[in-house]
């Protein structure tokens, strides 16, 4: 696109070079250059590949995950547990009925601190999860690392660190295709 724009500019000052000549003008006219306007950038629409599934590690009953930053994760067959640095540990079922685990879903959880949030949950309803992504309010983007347990049952946890926030981010849940499955909207608090 922009070689086409740059001889067209060159067939324009070509022709204005030519016109004192065309039109009788004398040869002493005095010719000043032409330069063409800069040409705006032209944006076409962009086709972004669908982001790559996250890989999900496969962990046993009760094996605990470093998660970072002082967090640990763990997974049992009733849900998913956690524990901050301060060794607090926090419990979110998958059997006591507060999740509909016959349709795609996700939850969150966050803490955090002026150094940065913690944020997990649970993804559930489907054997196809490709990724969890977490949205905050400028539009960045974090991919979560998923966890599961073996046999890749219908639901499973993610986690992952940002910034520090006032705002919970919006989170979304996708197929390993990049299909949207679920979805929670940001808050502000």
């Amino acid at each position: 696109m922009k070689k086409y724009l740059l001889a067209a500019a060159g067939v324009v000052a070509a022709a204005v070079m030519a016109a004192p000549s065309a039109v009788g003008a004398s040869a002493e006219t005095s010719l000043k250059p032409v330069t063409a306007p800069a040409a705006e950038p032209v944006s076409a629409p962009v086709s972004l590949p669908a982001a790559a599934p996250t890989r999900i590690r496969t962990v046993r009953s009760g094996e605990r995950v470093d998660a970072g930053q002082g967090y640990t994760v763990w997974l049992t067959e009733d849900g998913k547990h956690w524990a901050g640095p301060d060794g607090f540990e926090n419990f979110r079922s998958v059997v006591d009925g507060n999740i509909d685990r016959s349709h795609p879903g996700v939850s969150h959880q966050s803490e955090g601190s002026e150094a940065g949030v913690f944020h997990s949950g649970l993804y559930y309803g489907t054997r196809k999860a490709g990724r969890v992504e977490l949205t905050d309010a400028e539009g960045h983007k974090t991919v979560a690392t998923l966890v599961a347990l073996p046999g890749r049952s219908d639901w499973g946890v993610w986690y992952a660190h940002t910034g520090p926030s006032k705002d919970s981010p919006a989170v979304a849940l996708y197929d390993r295709a990049g299909k949207l499955l679920a979805d929670l909207p940001a808050r502000t608090f």
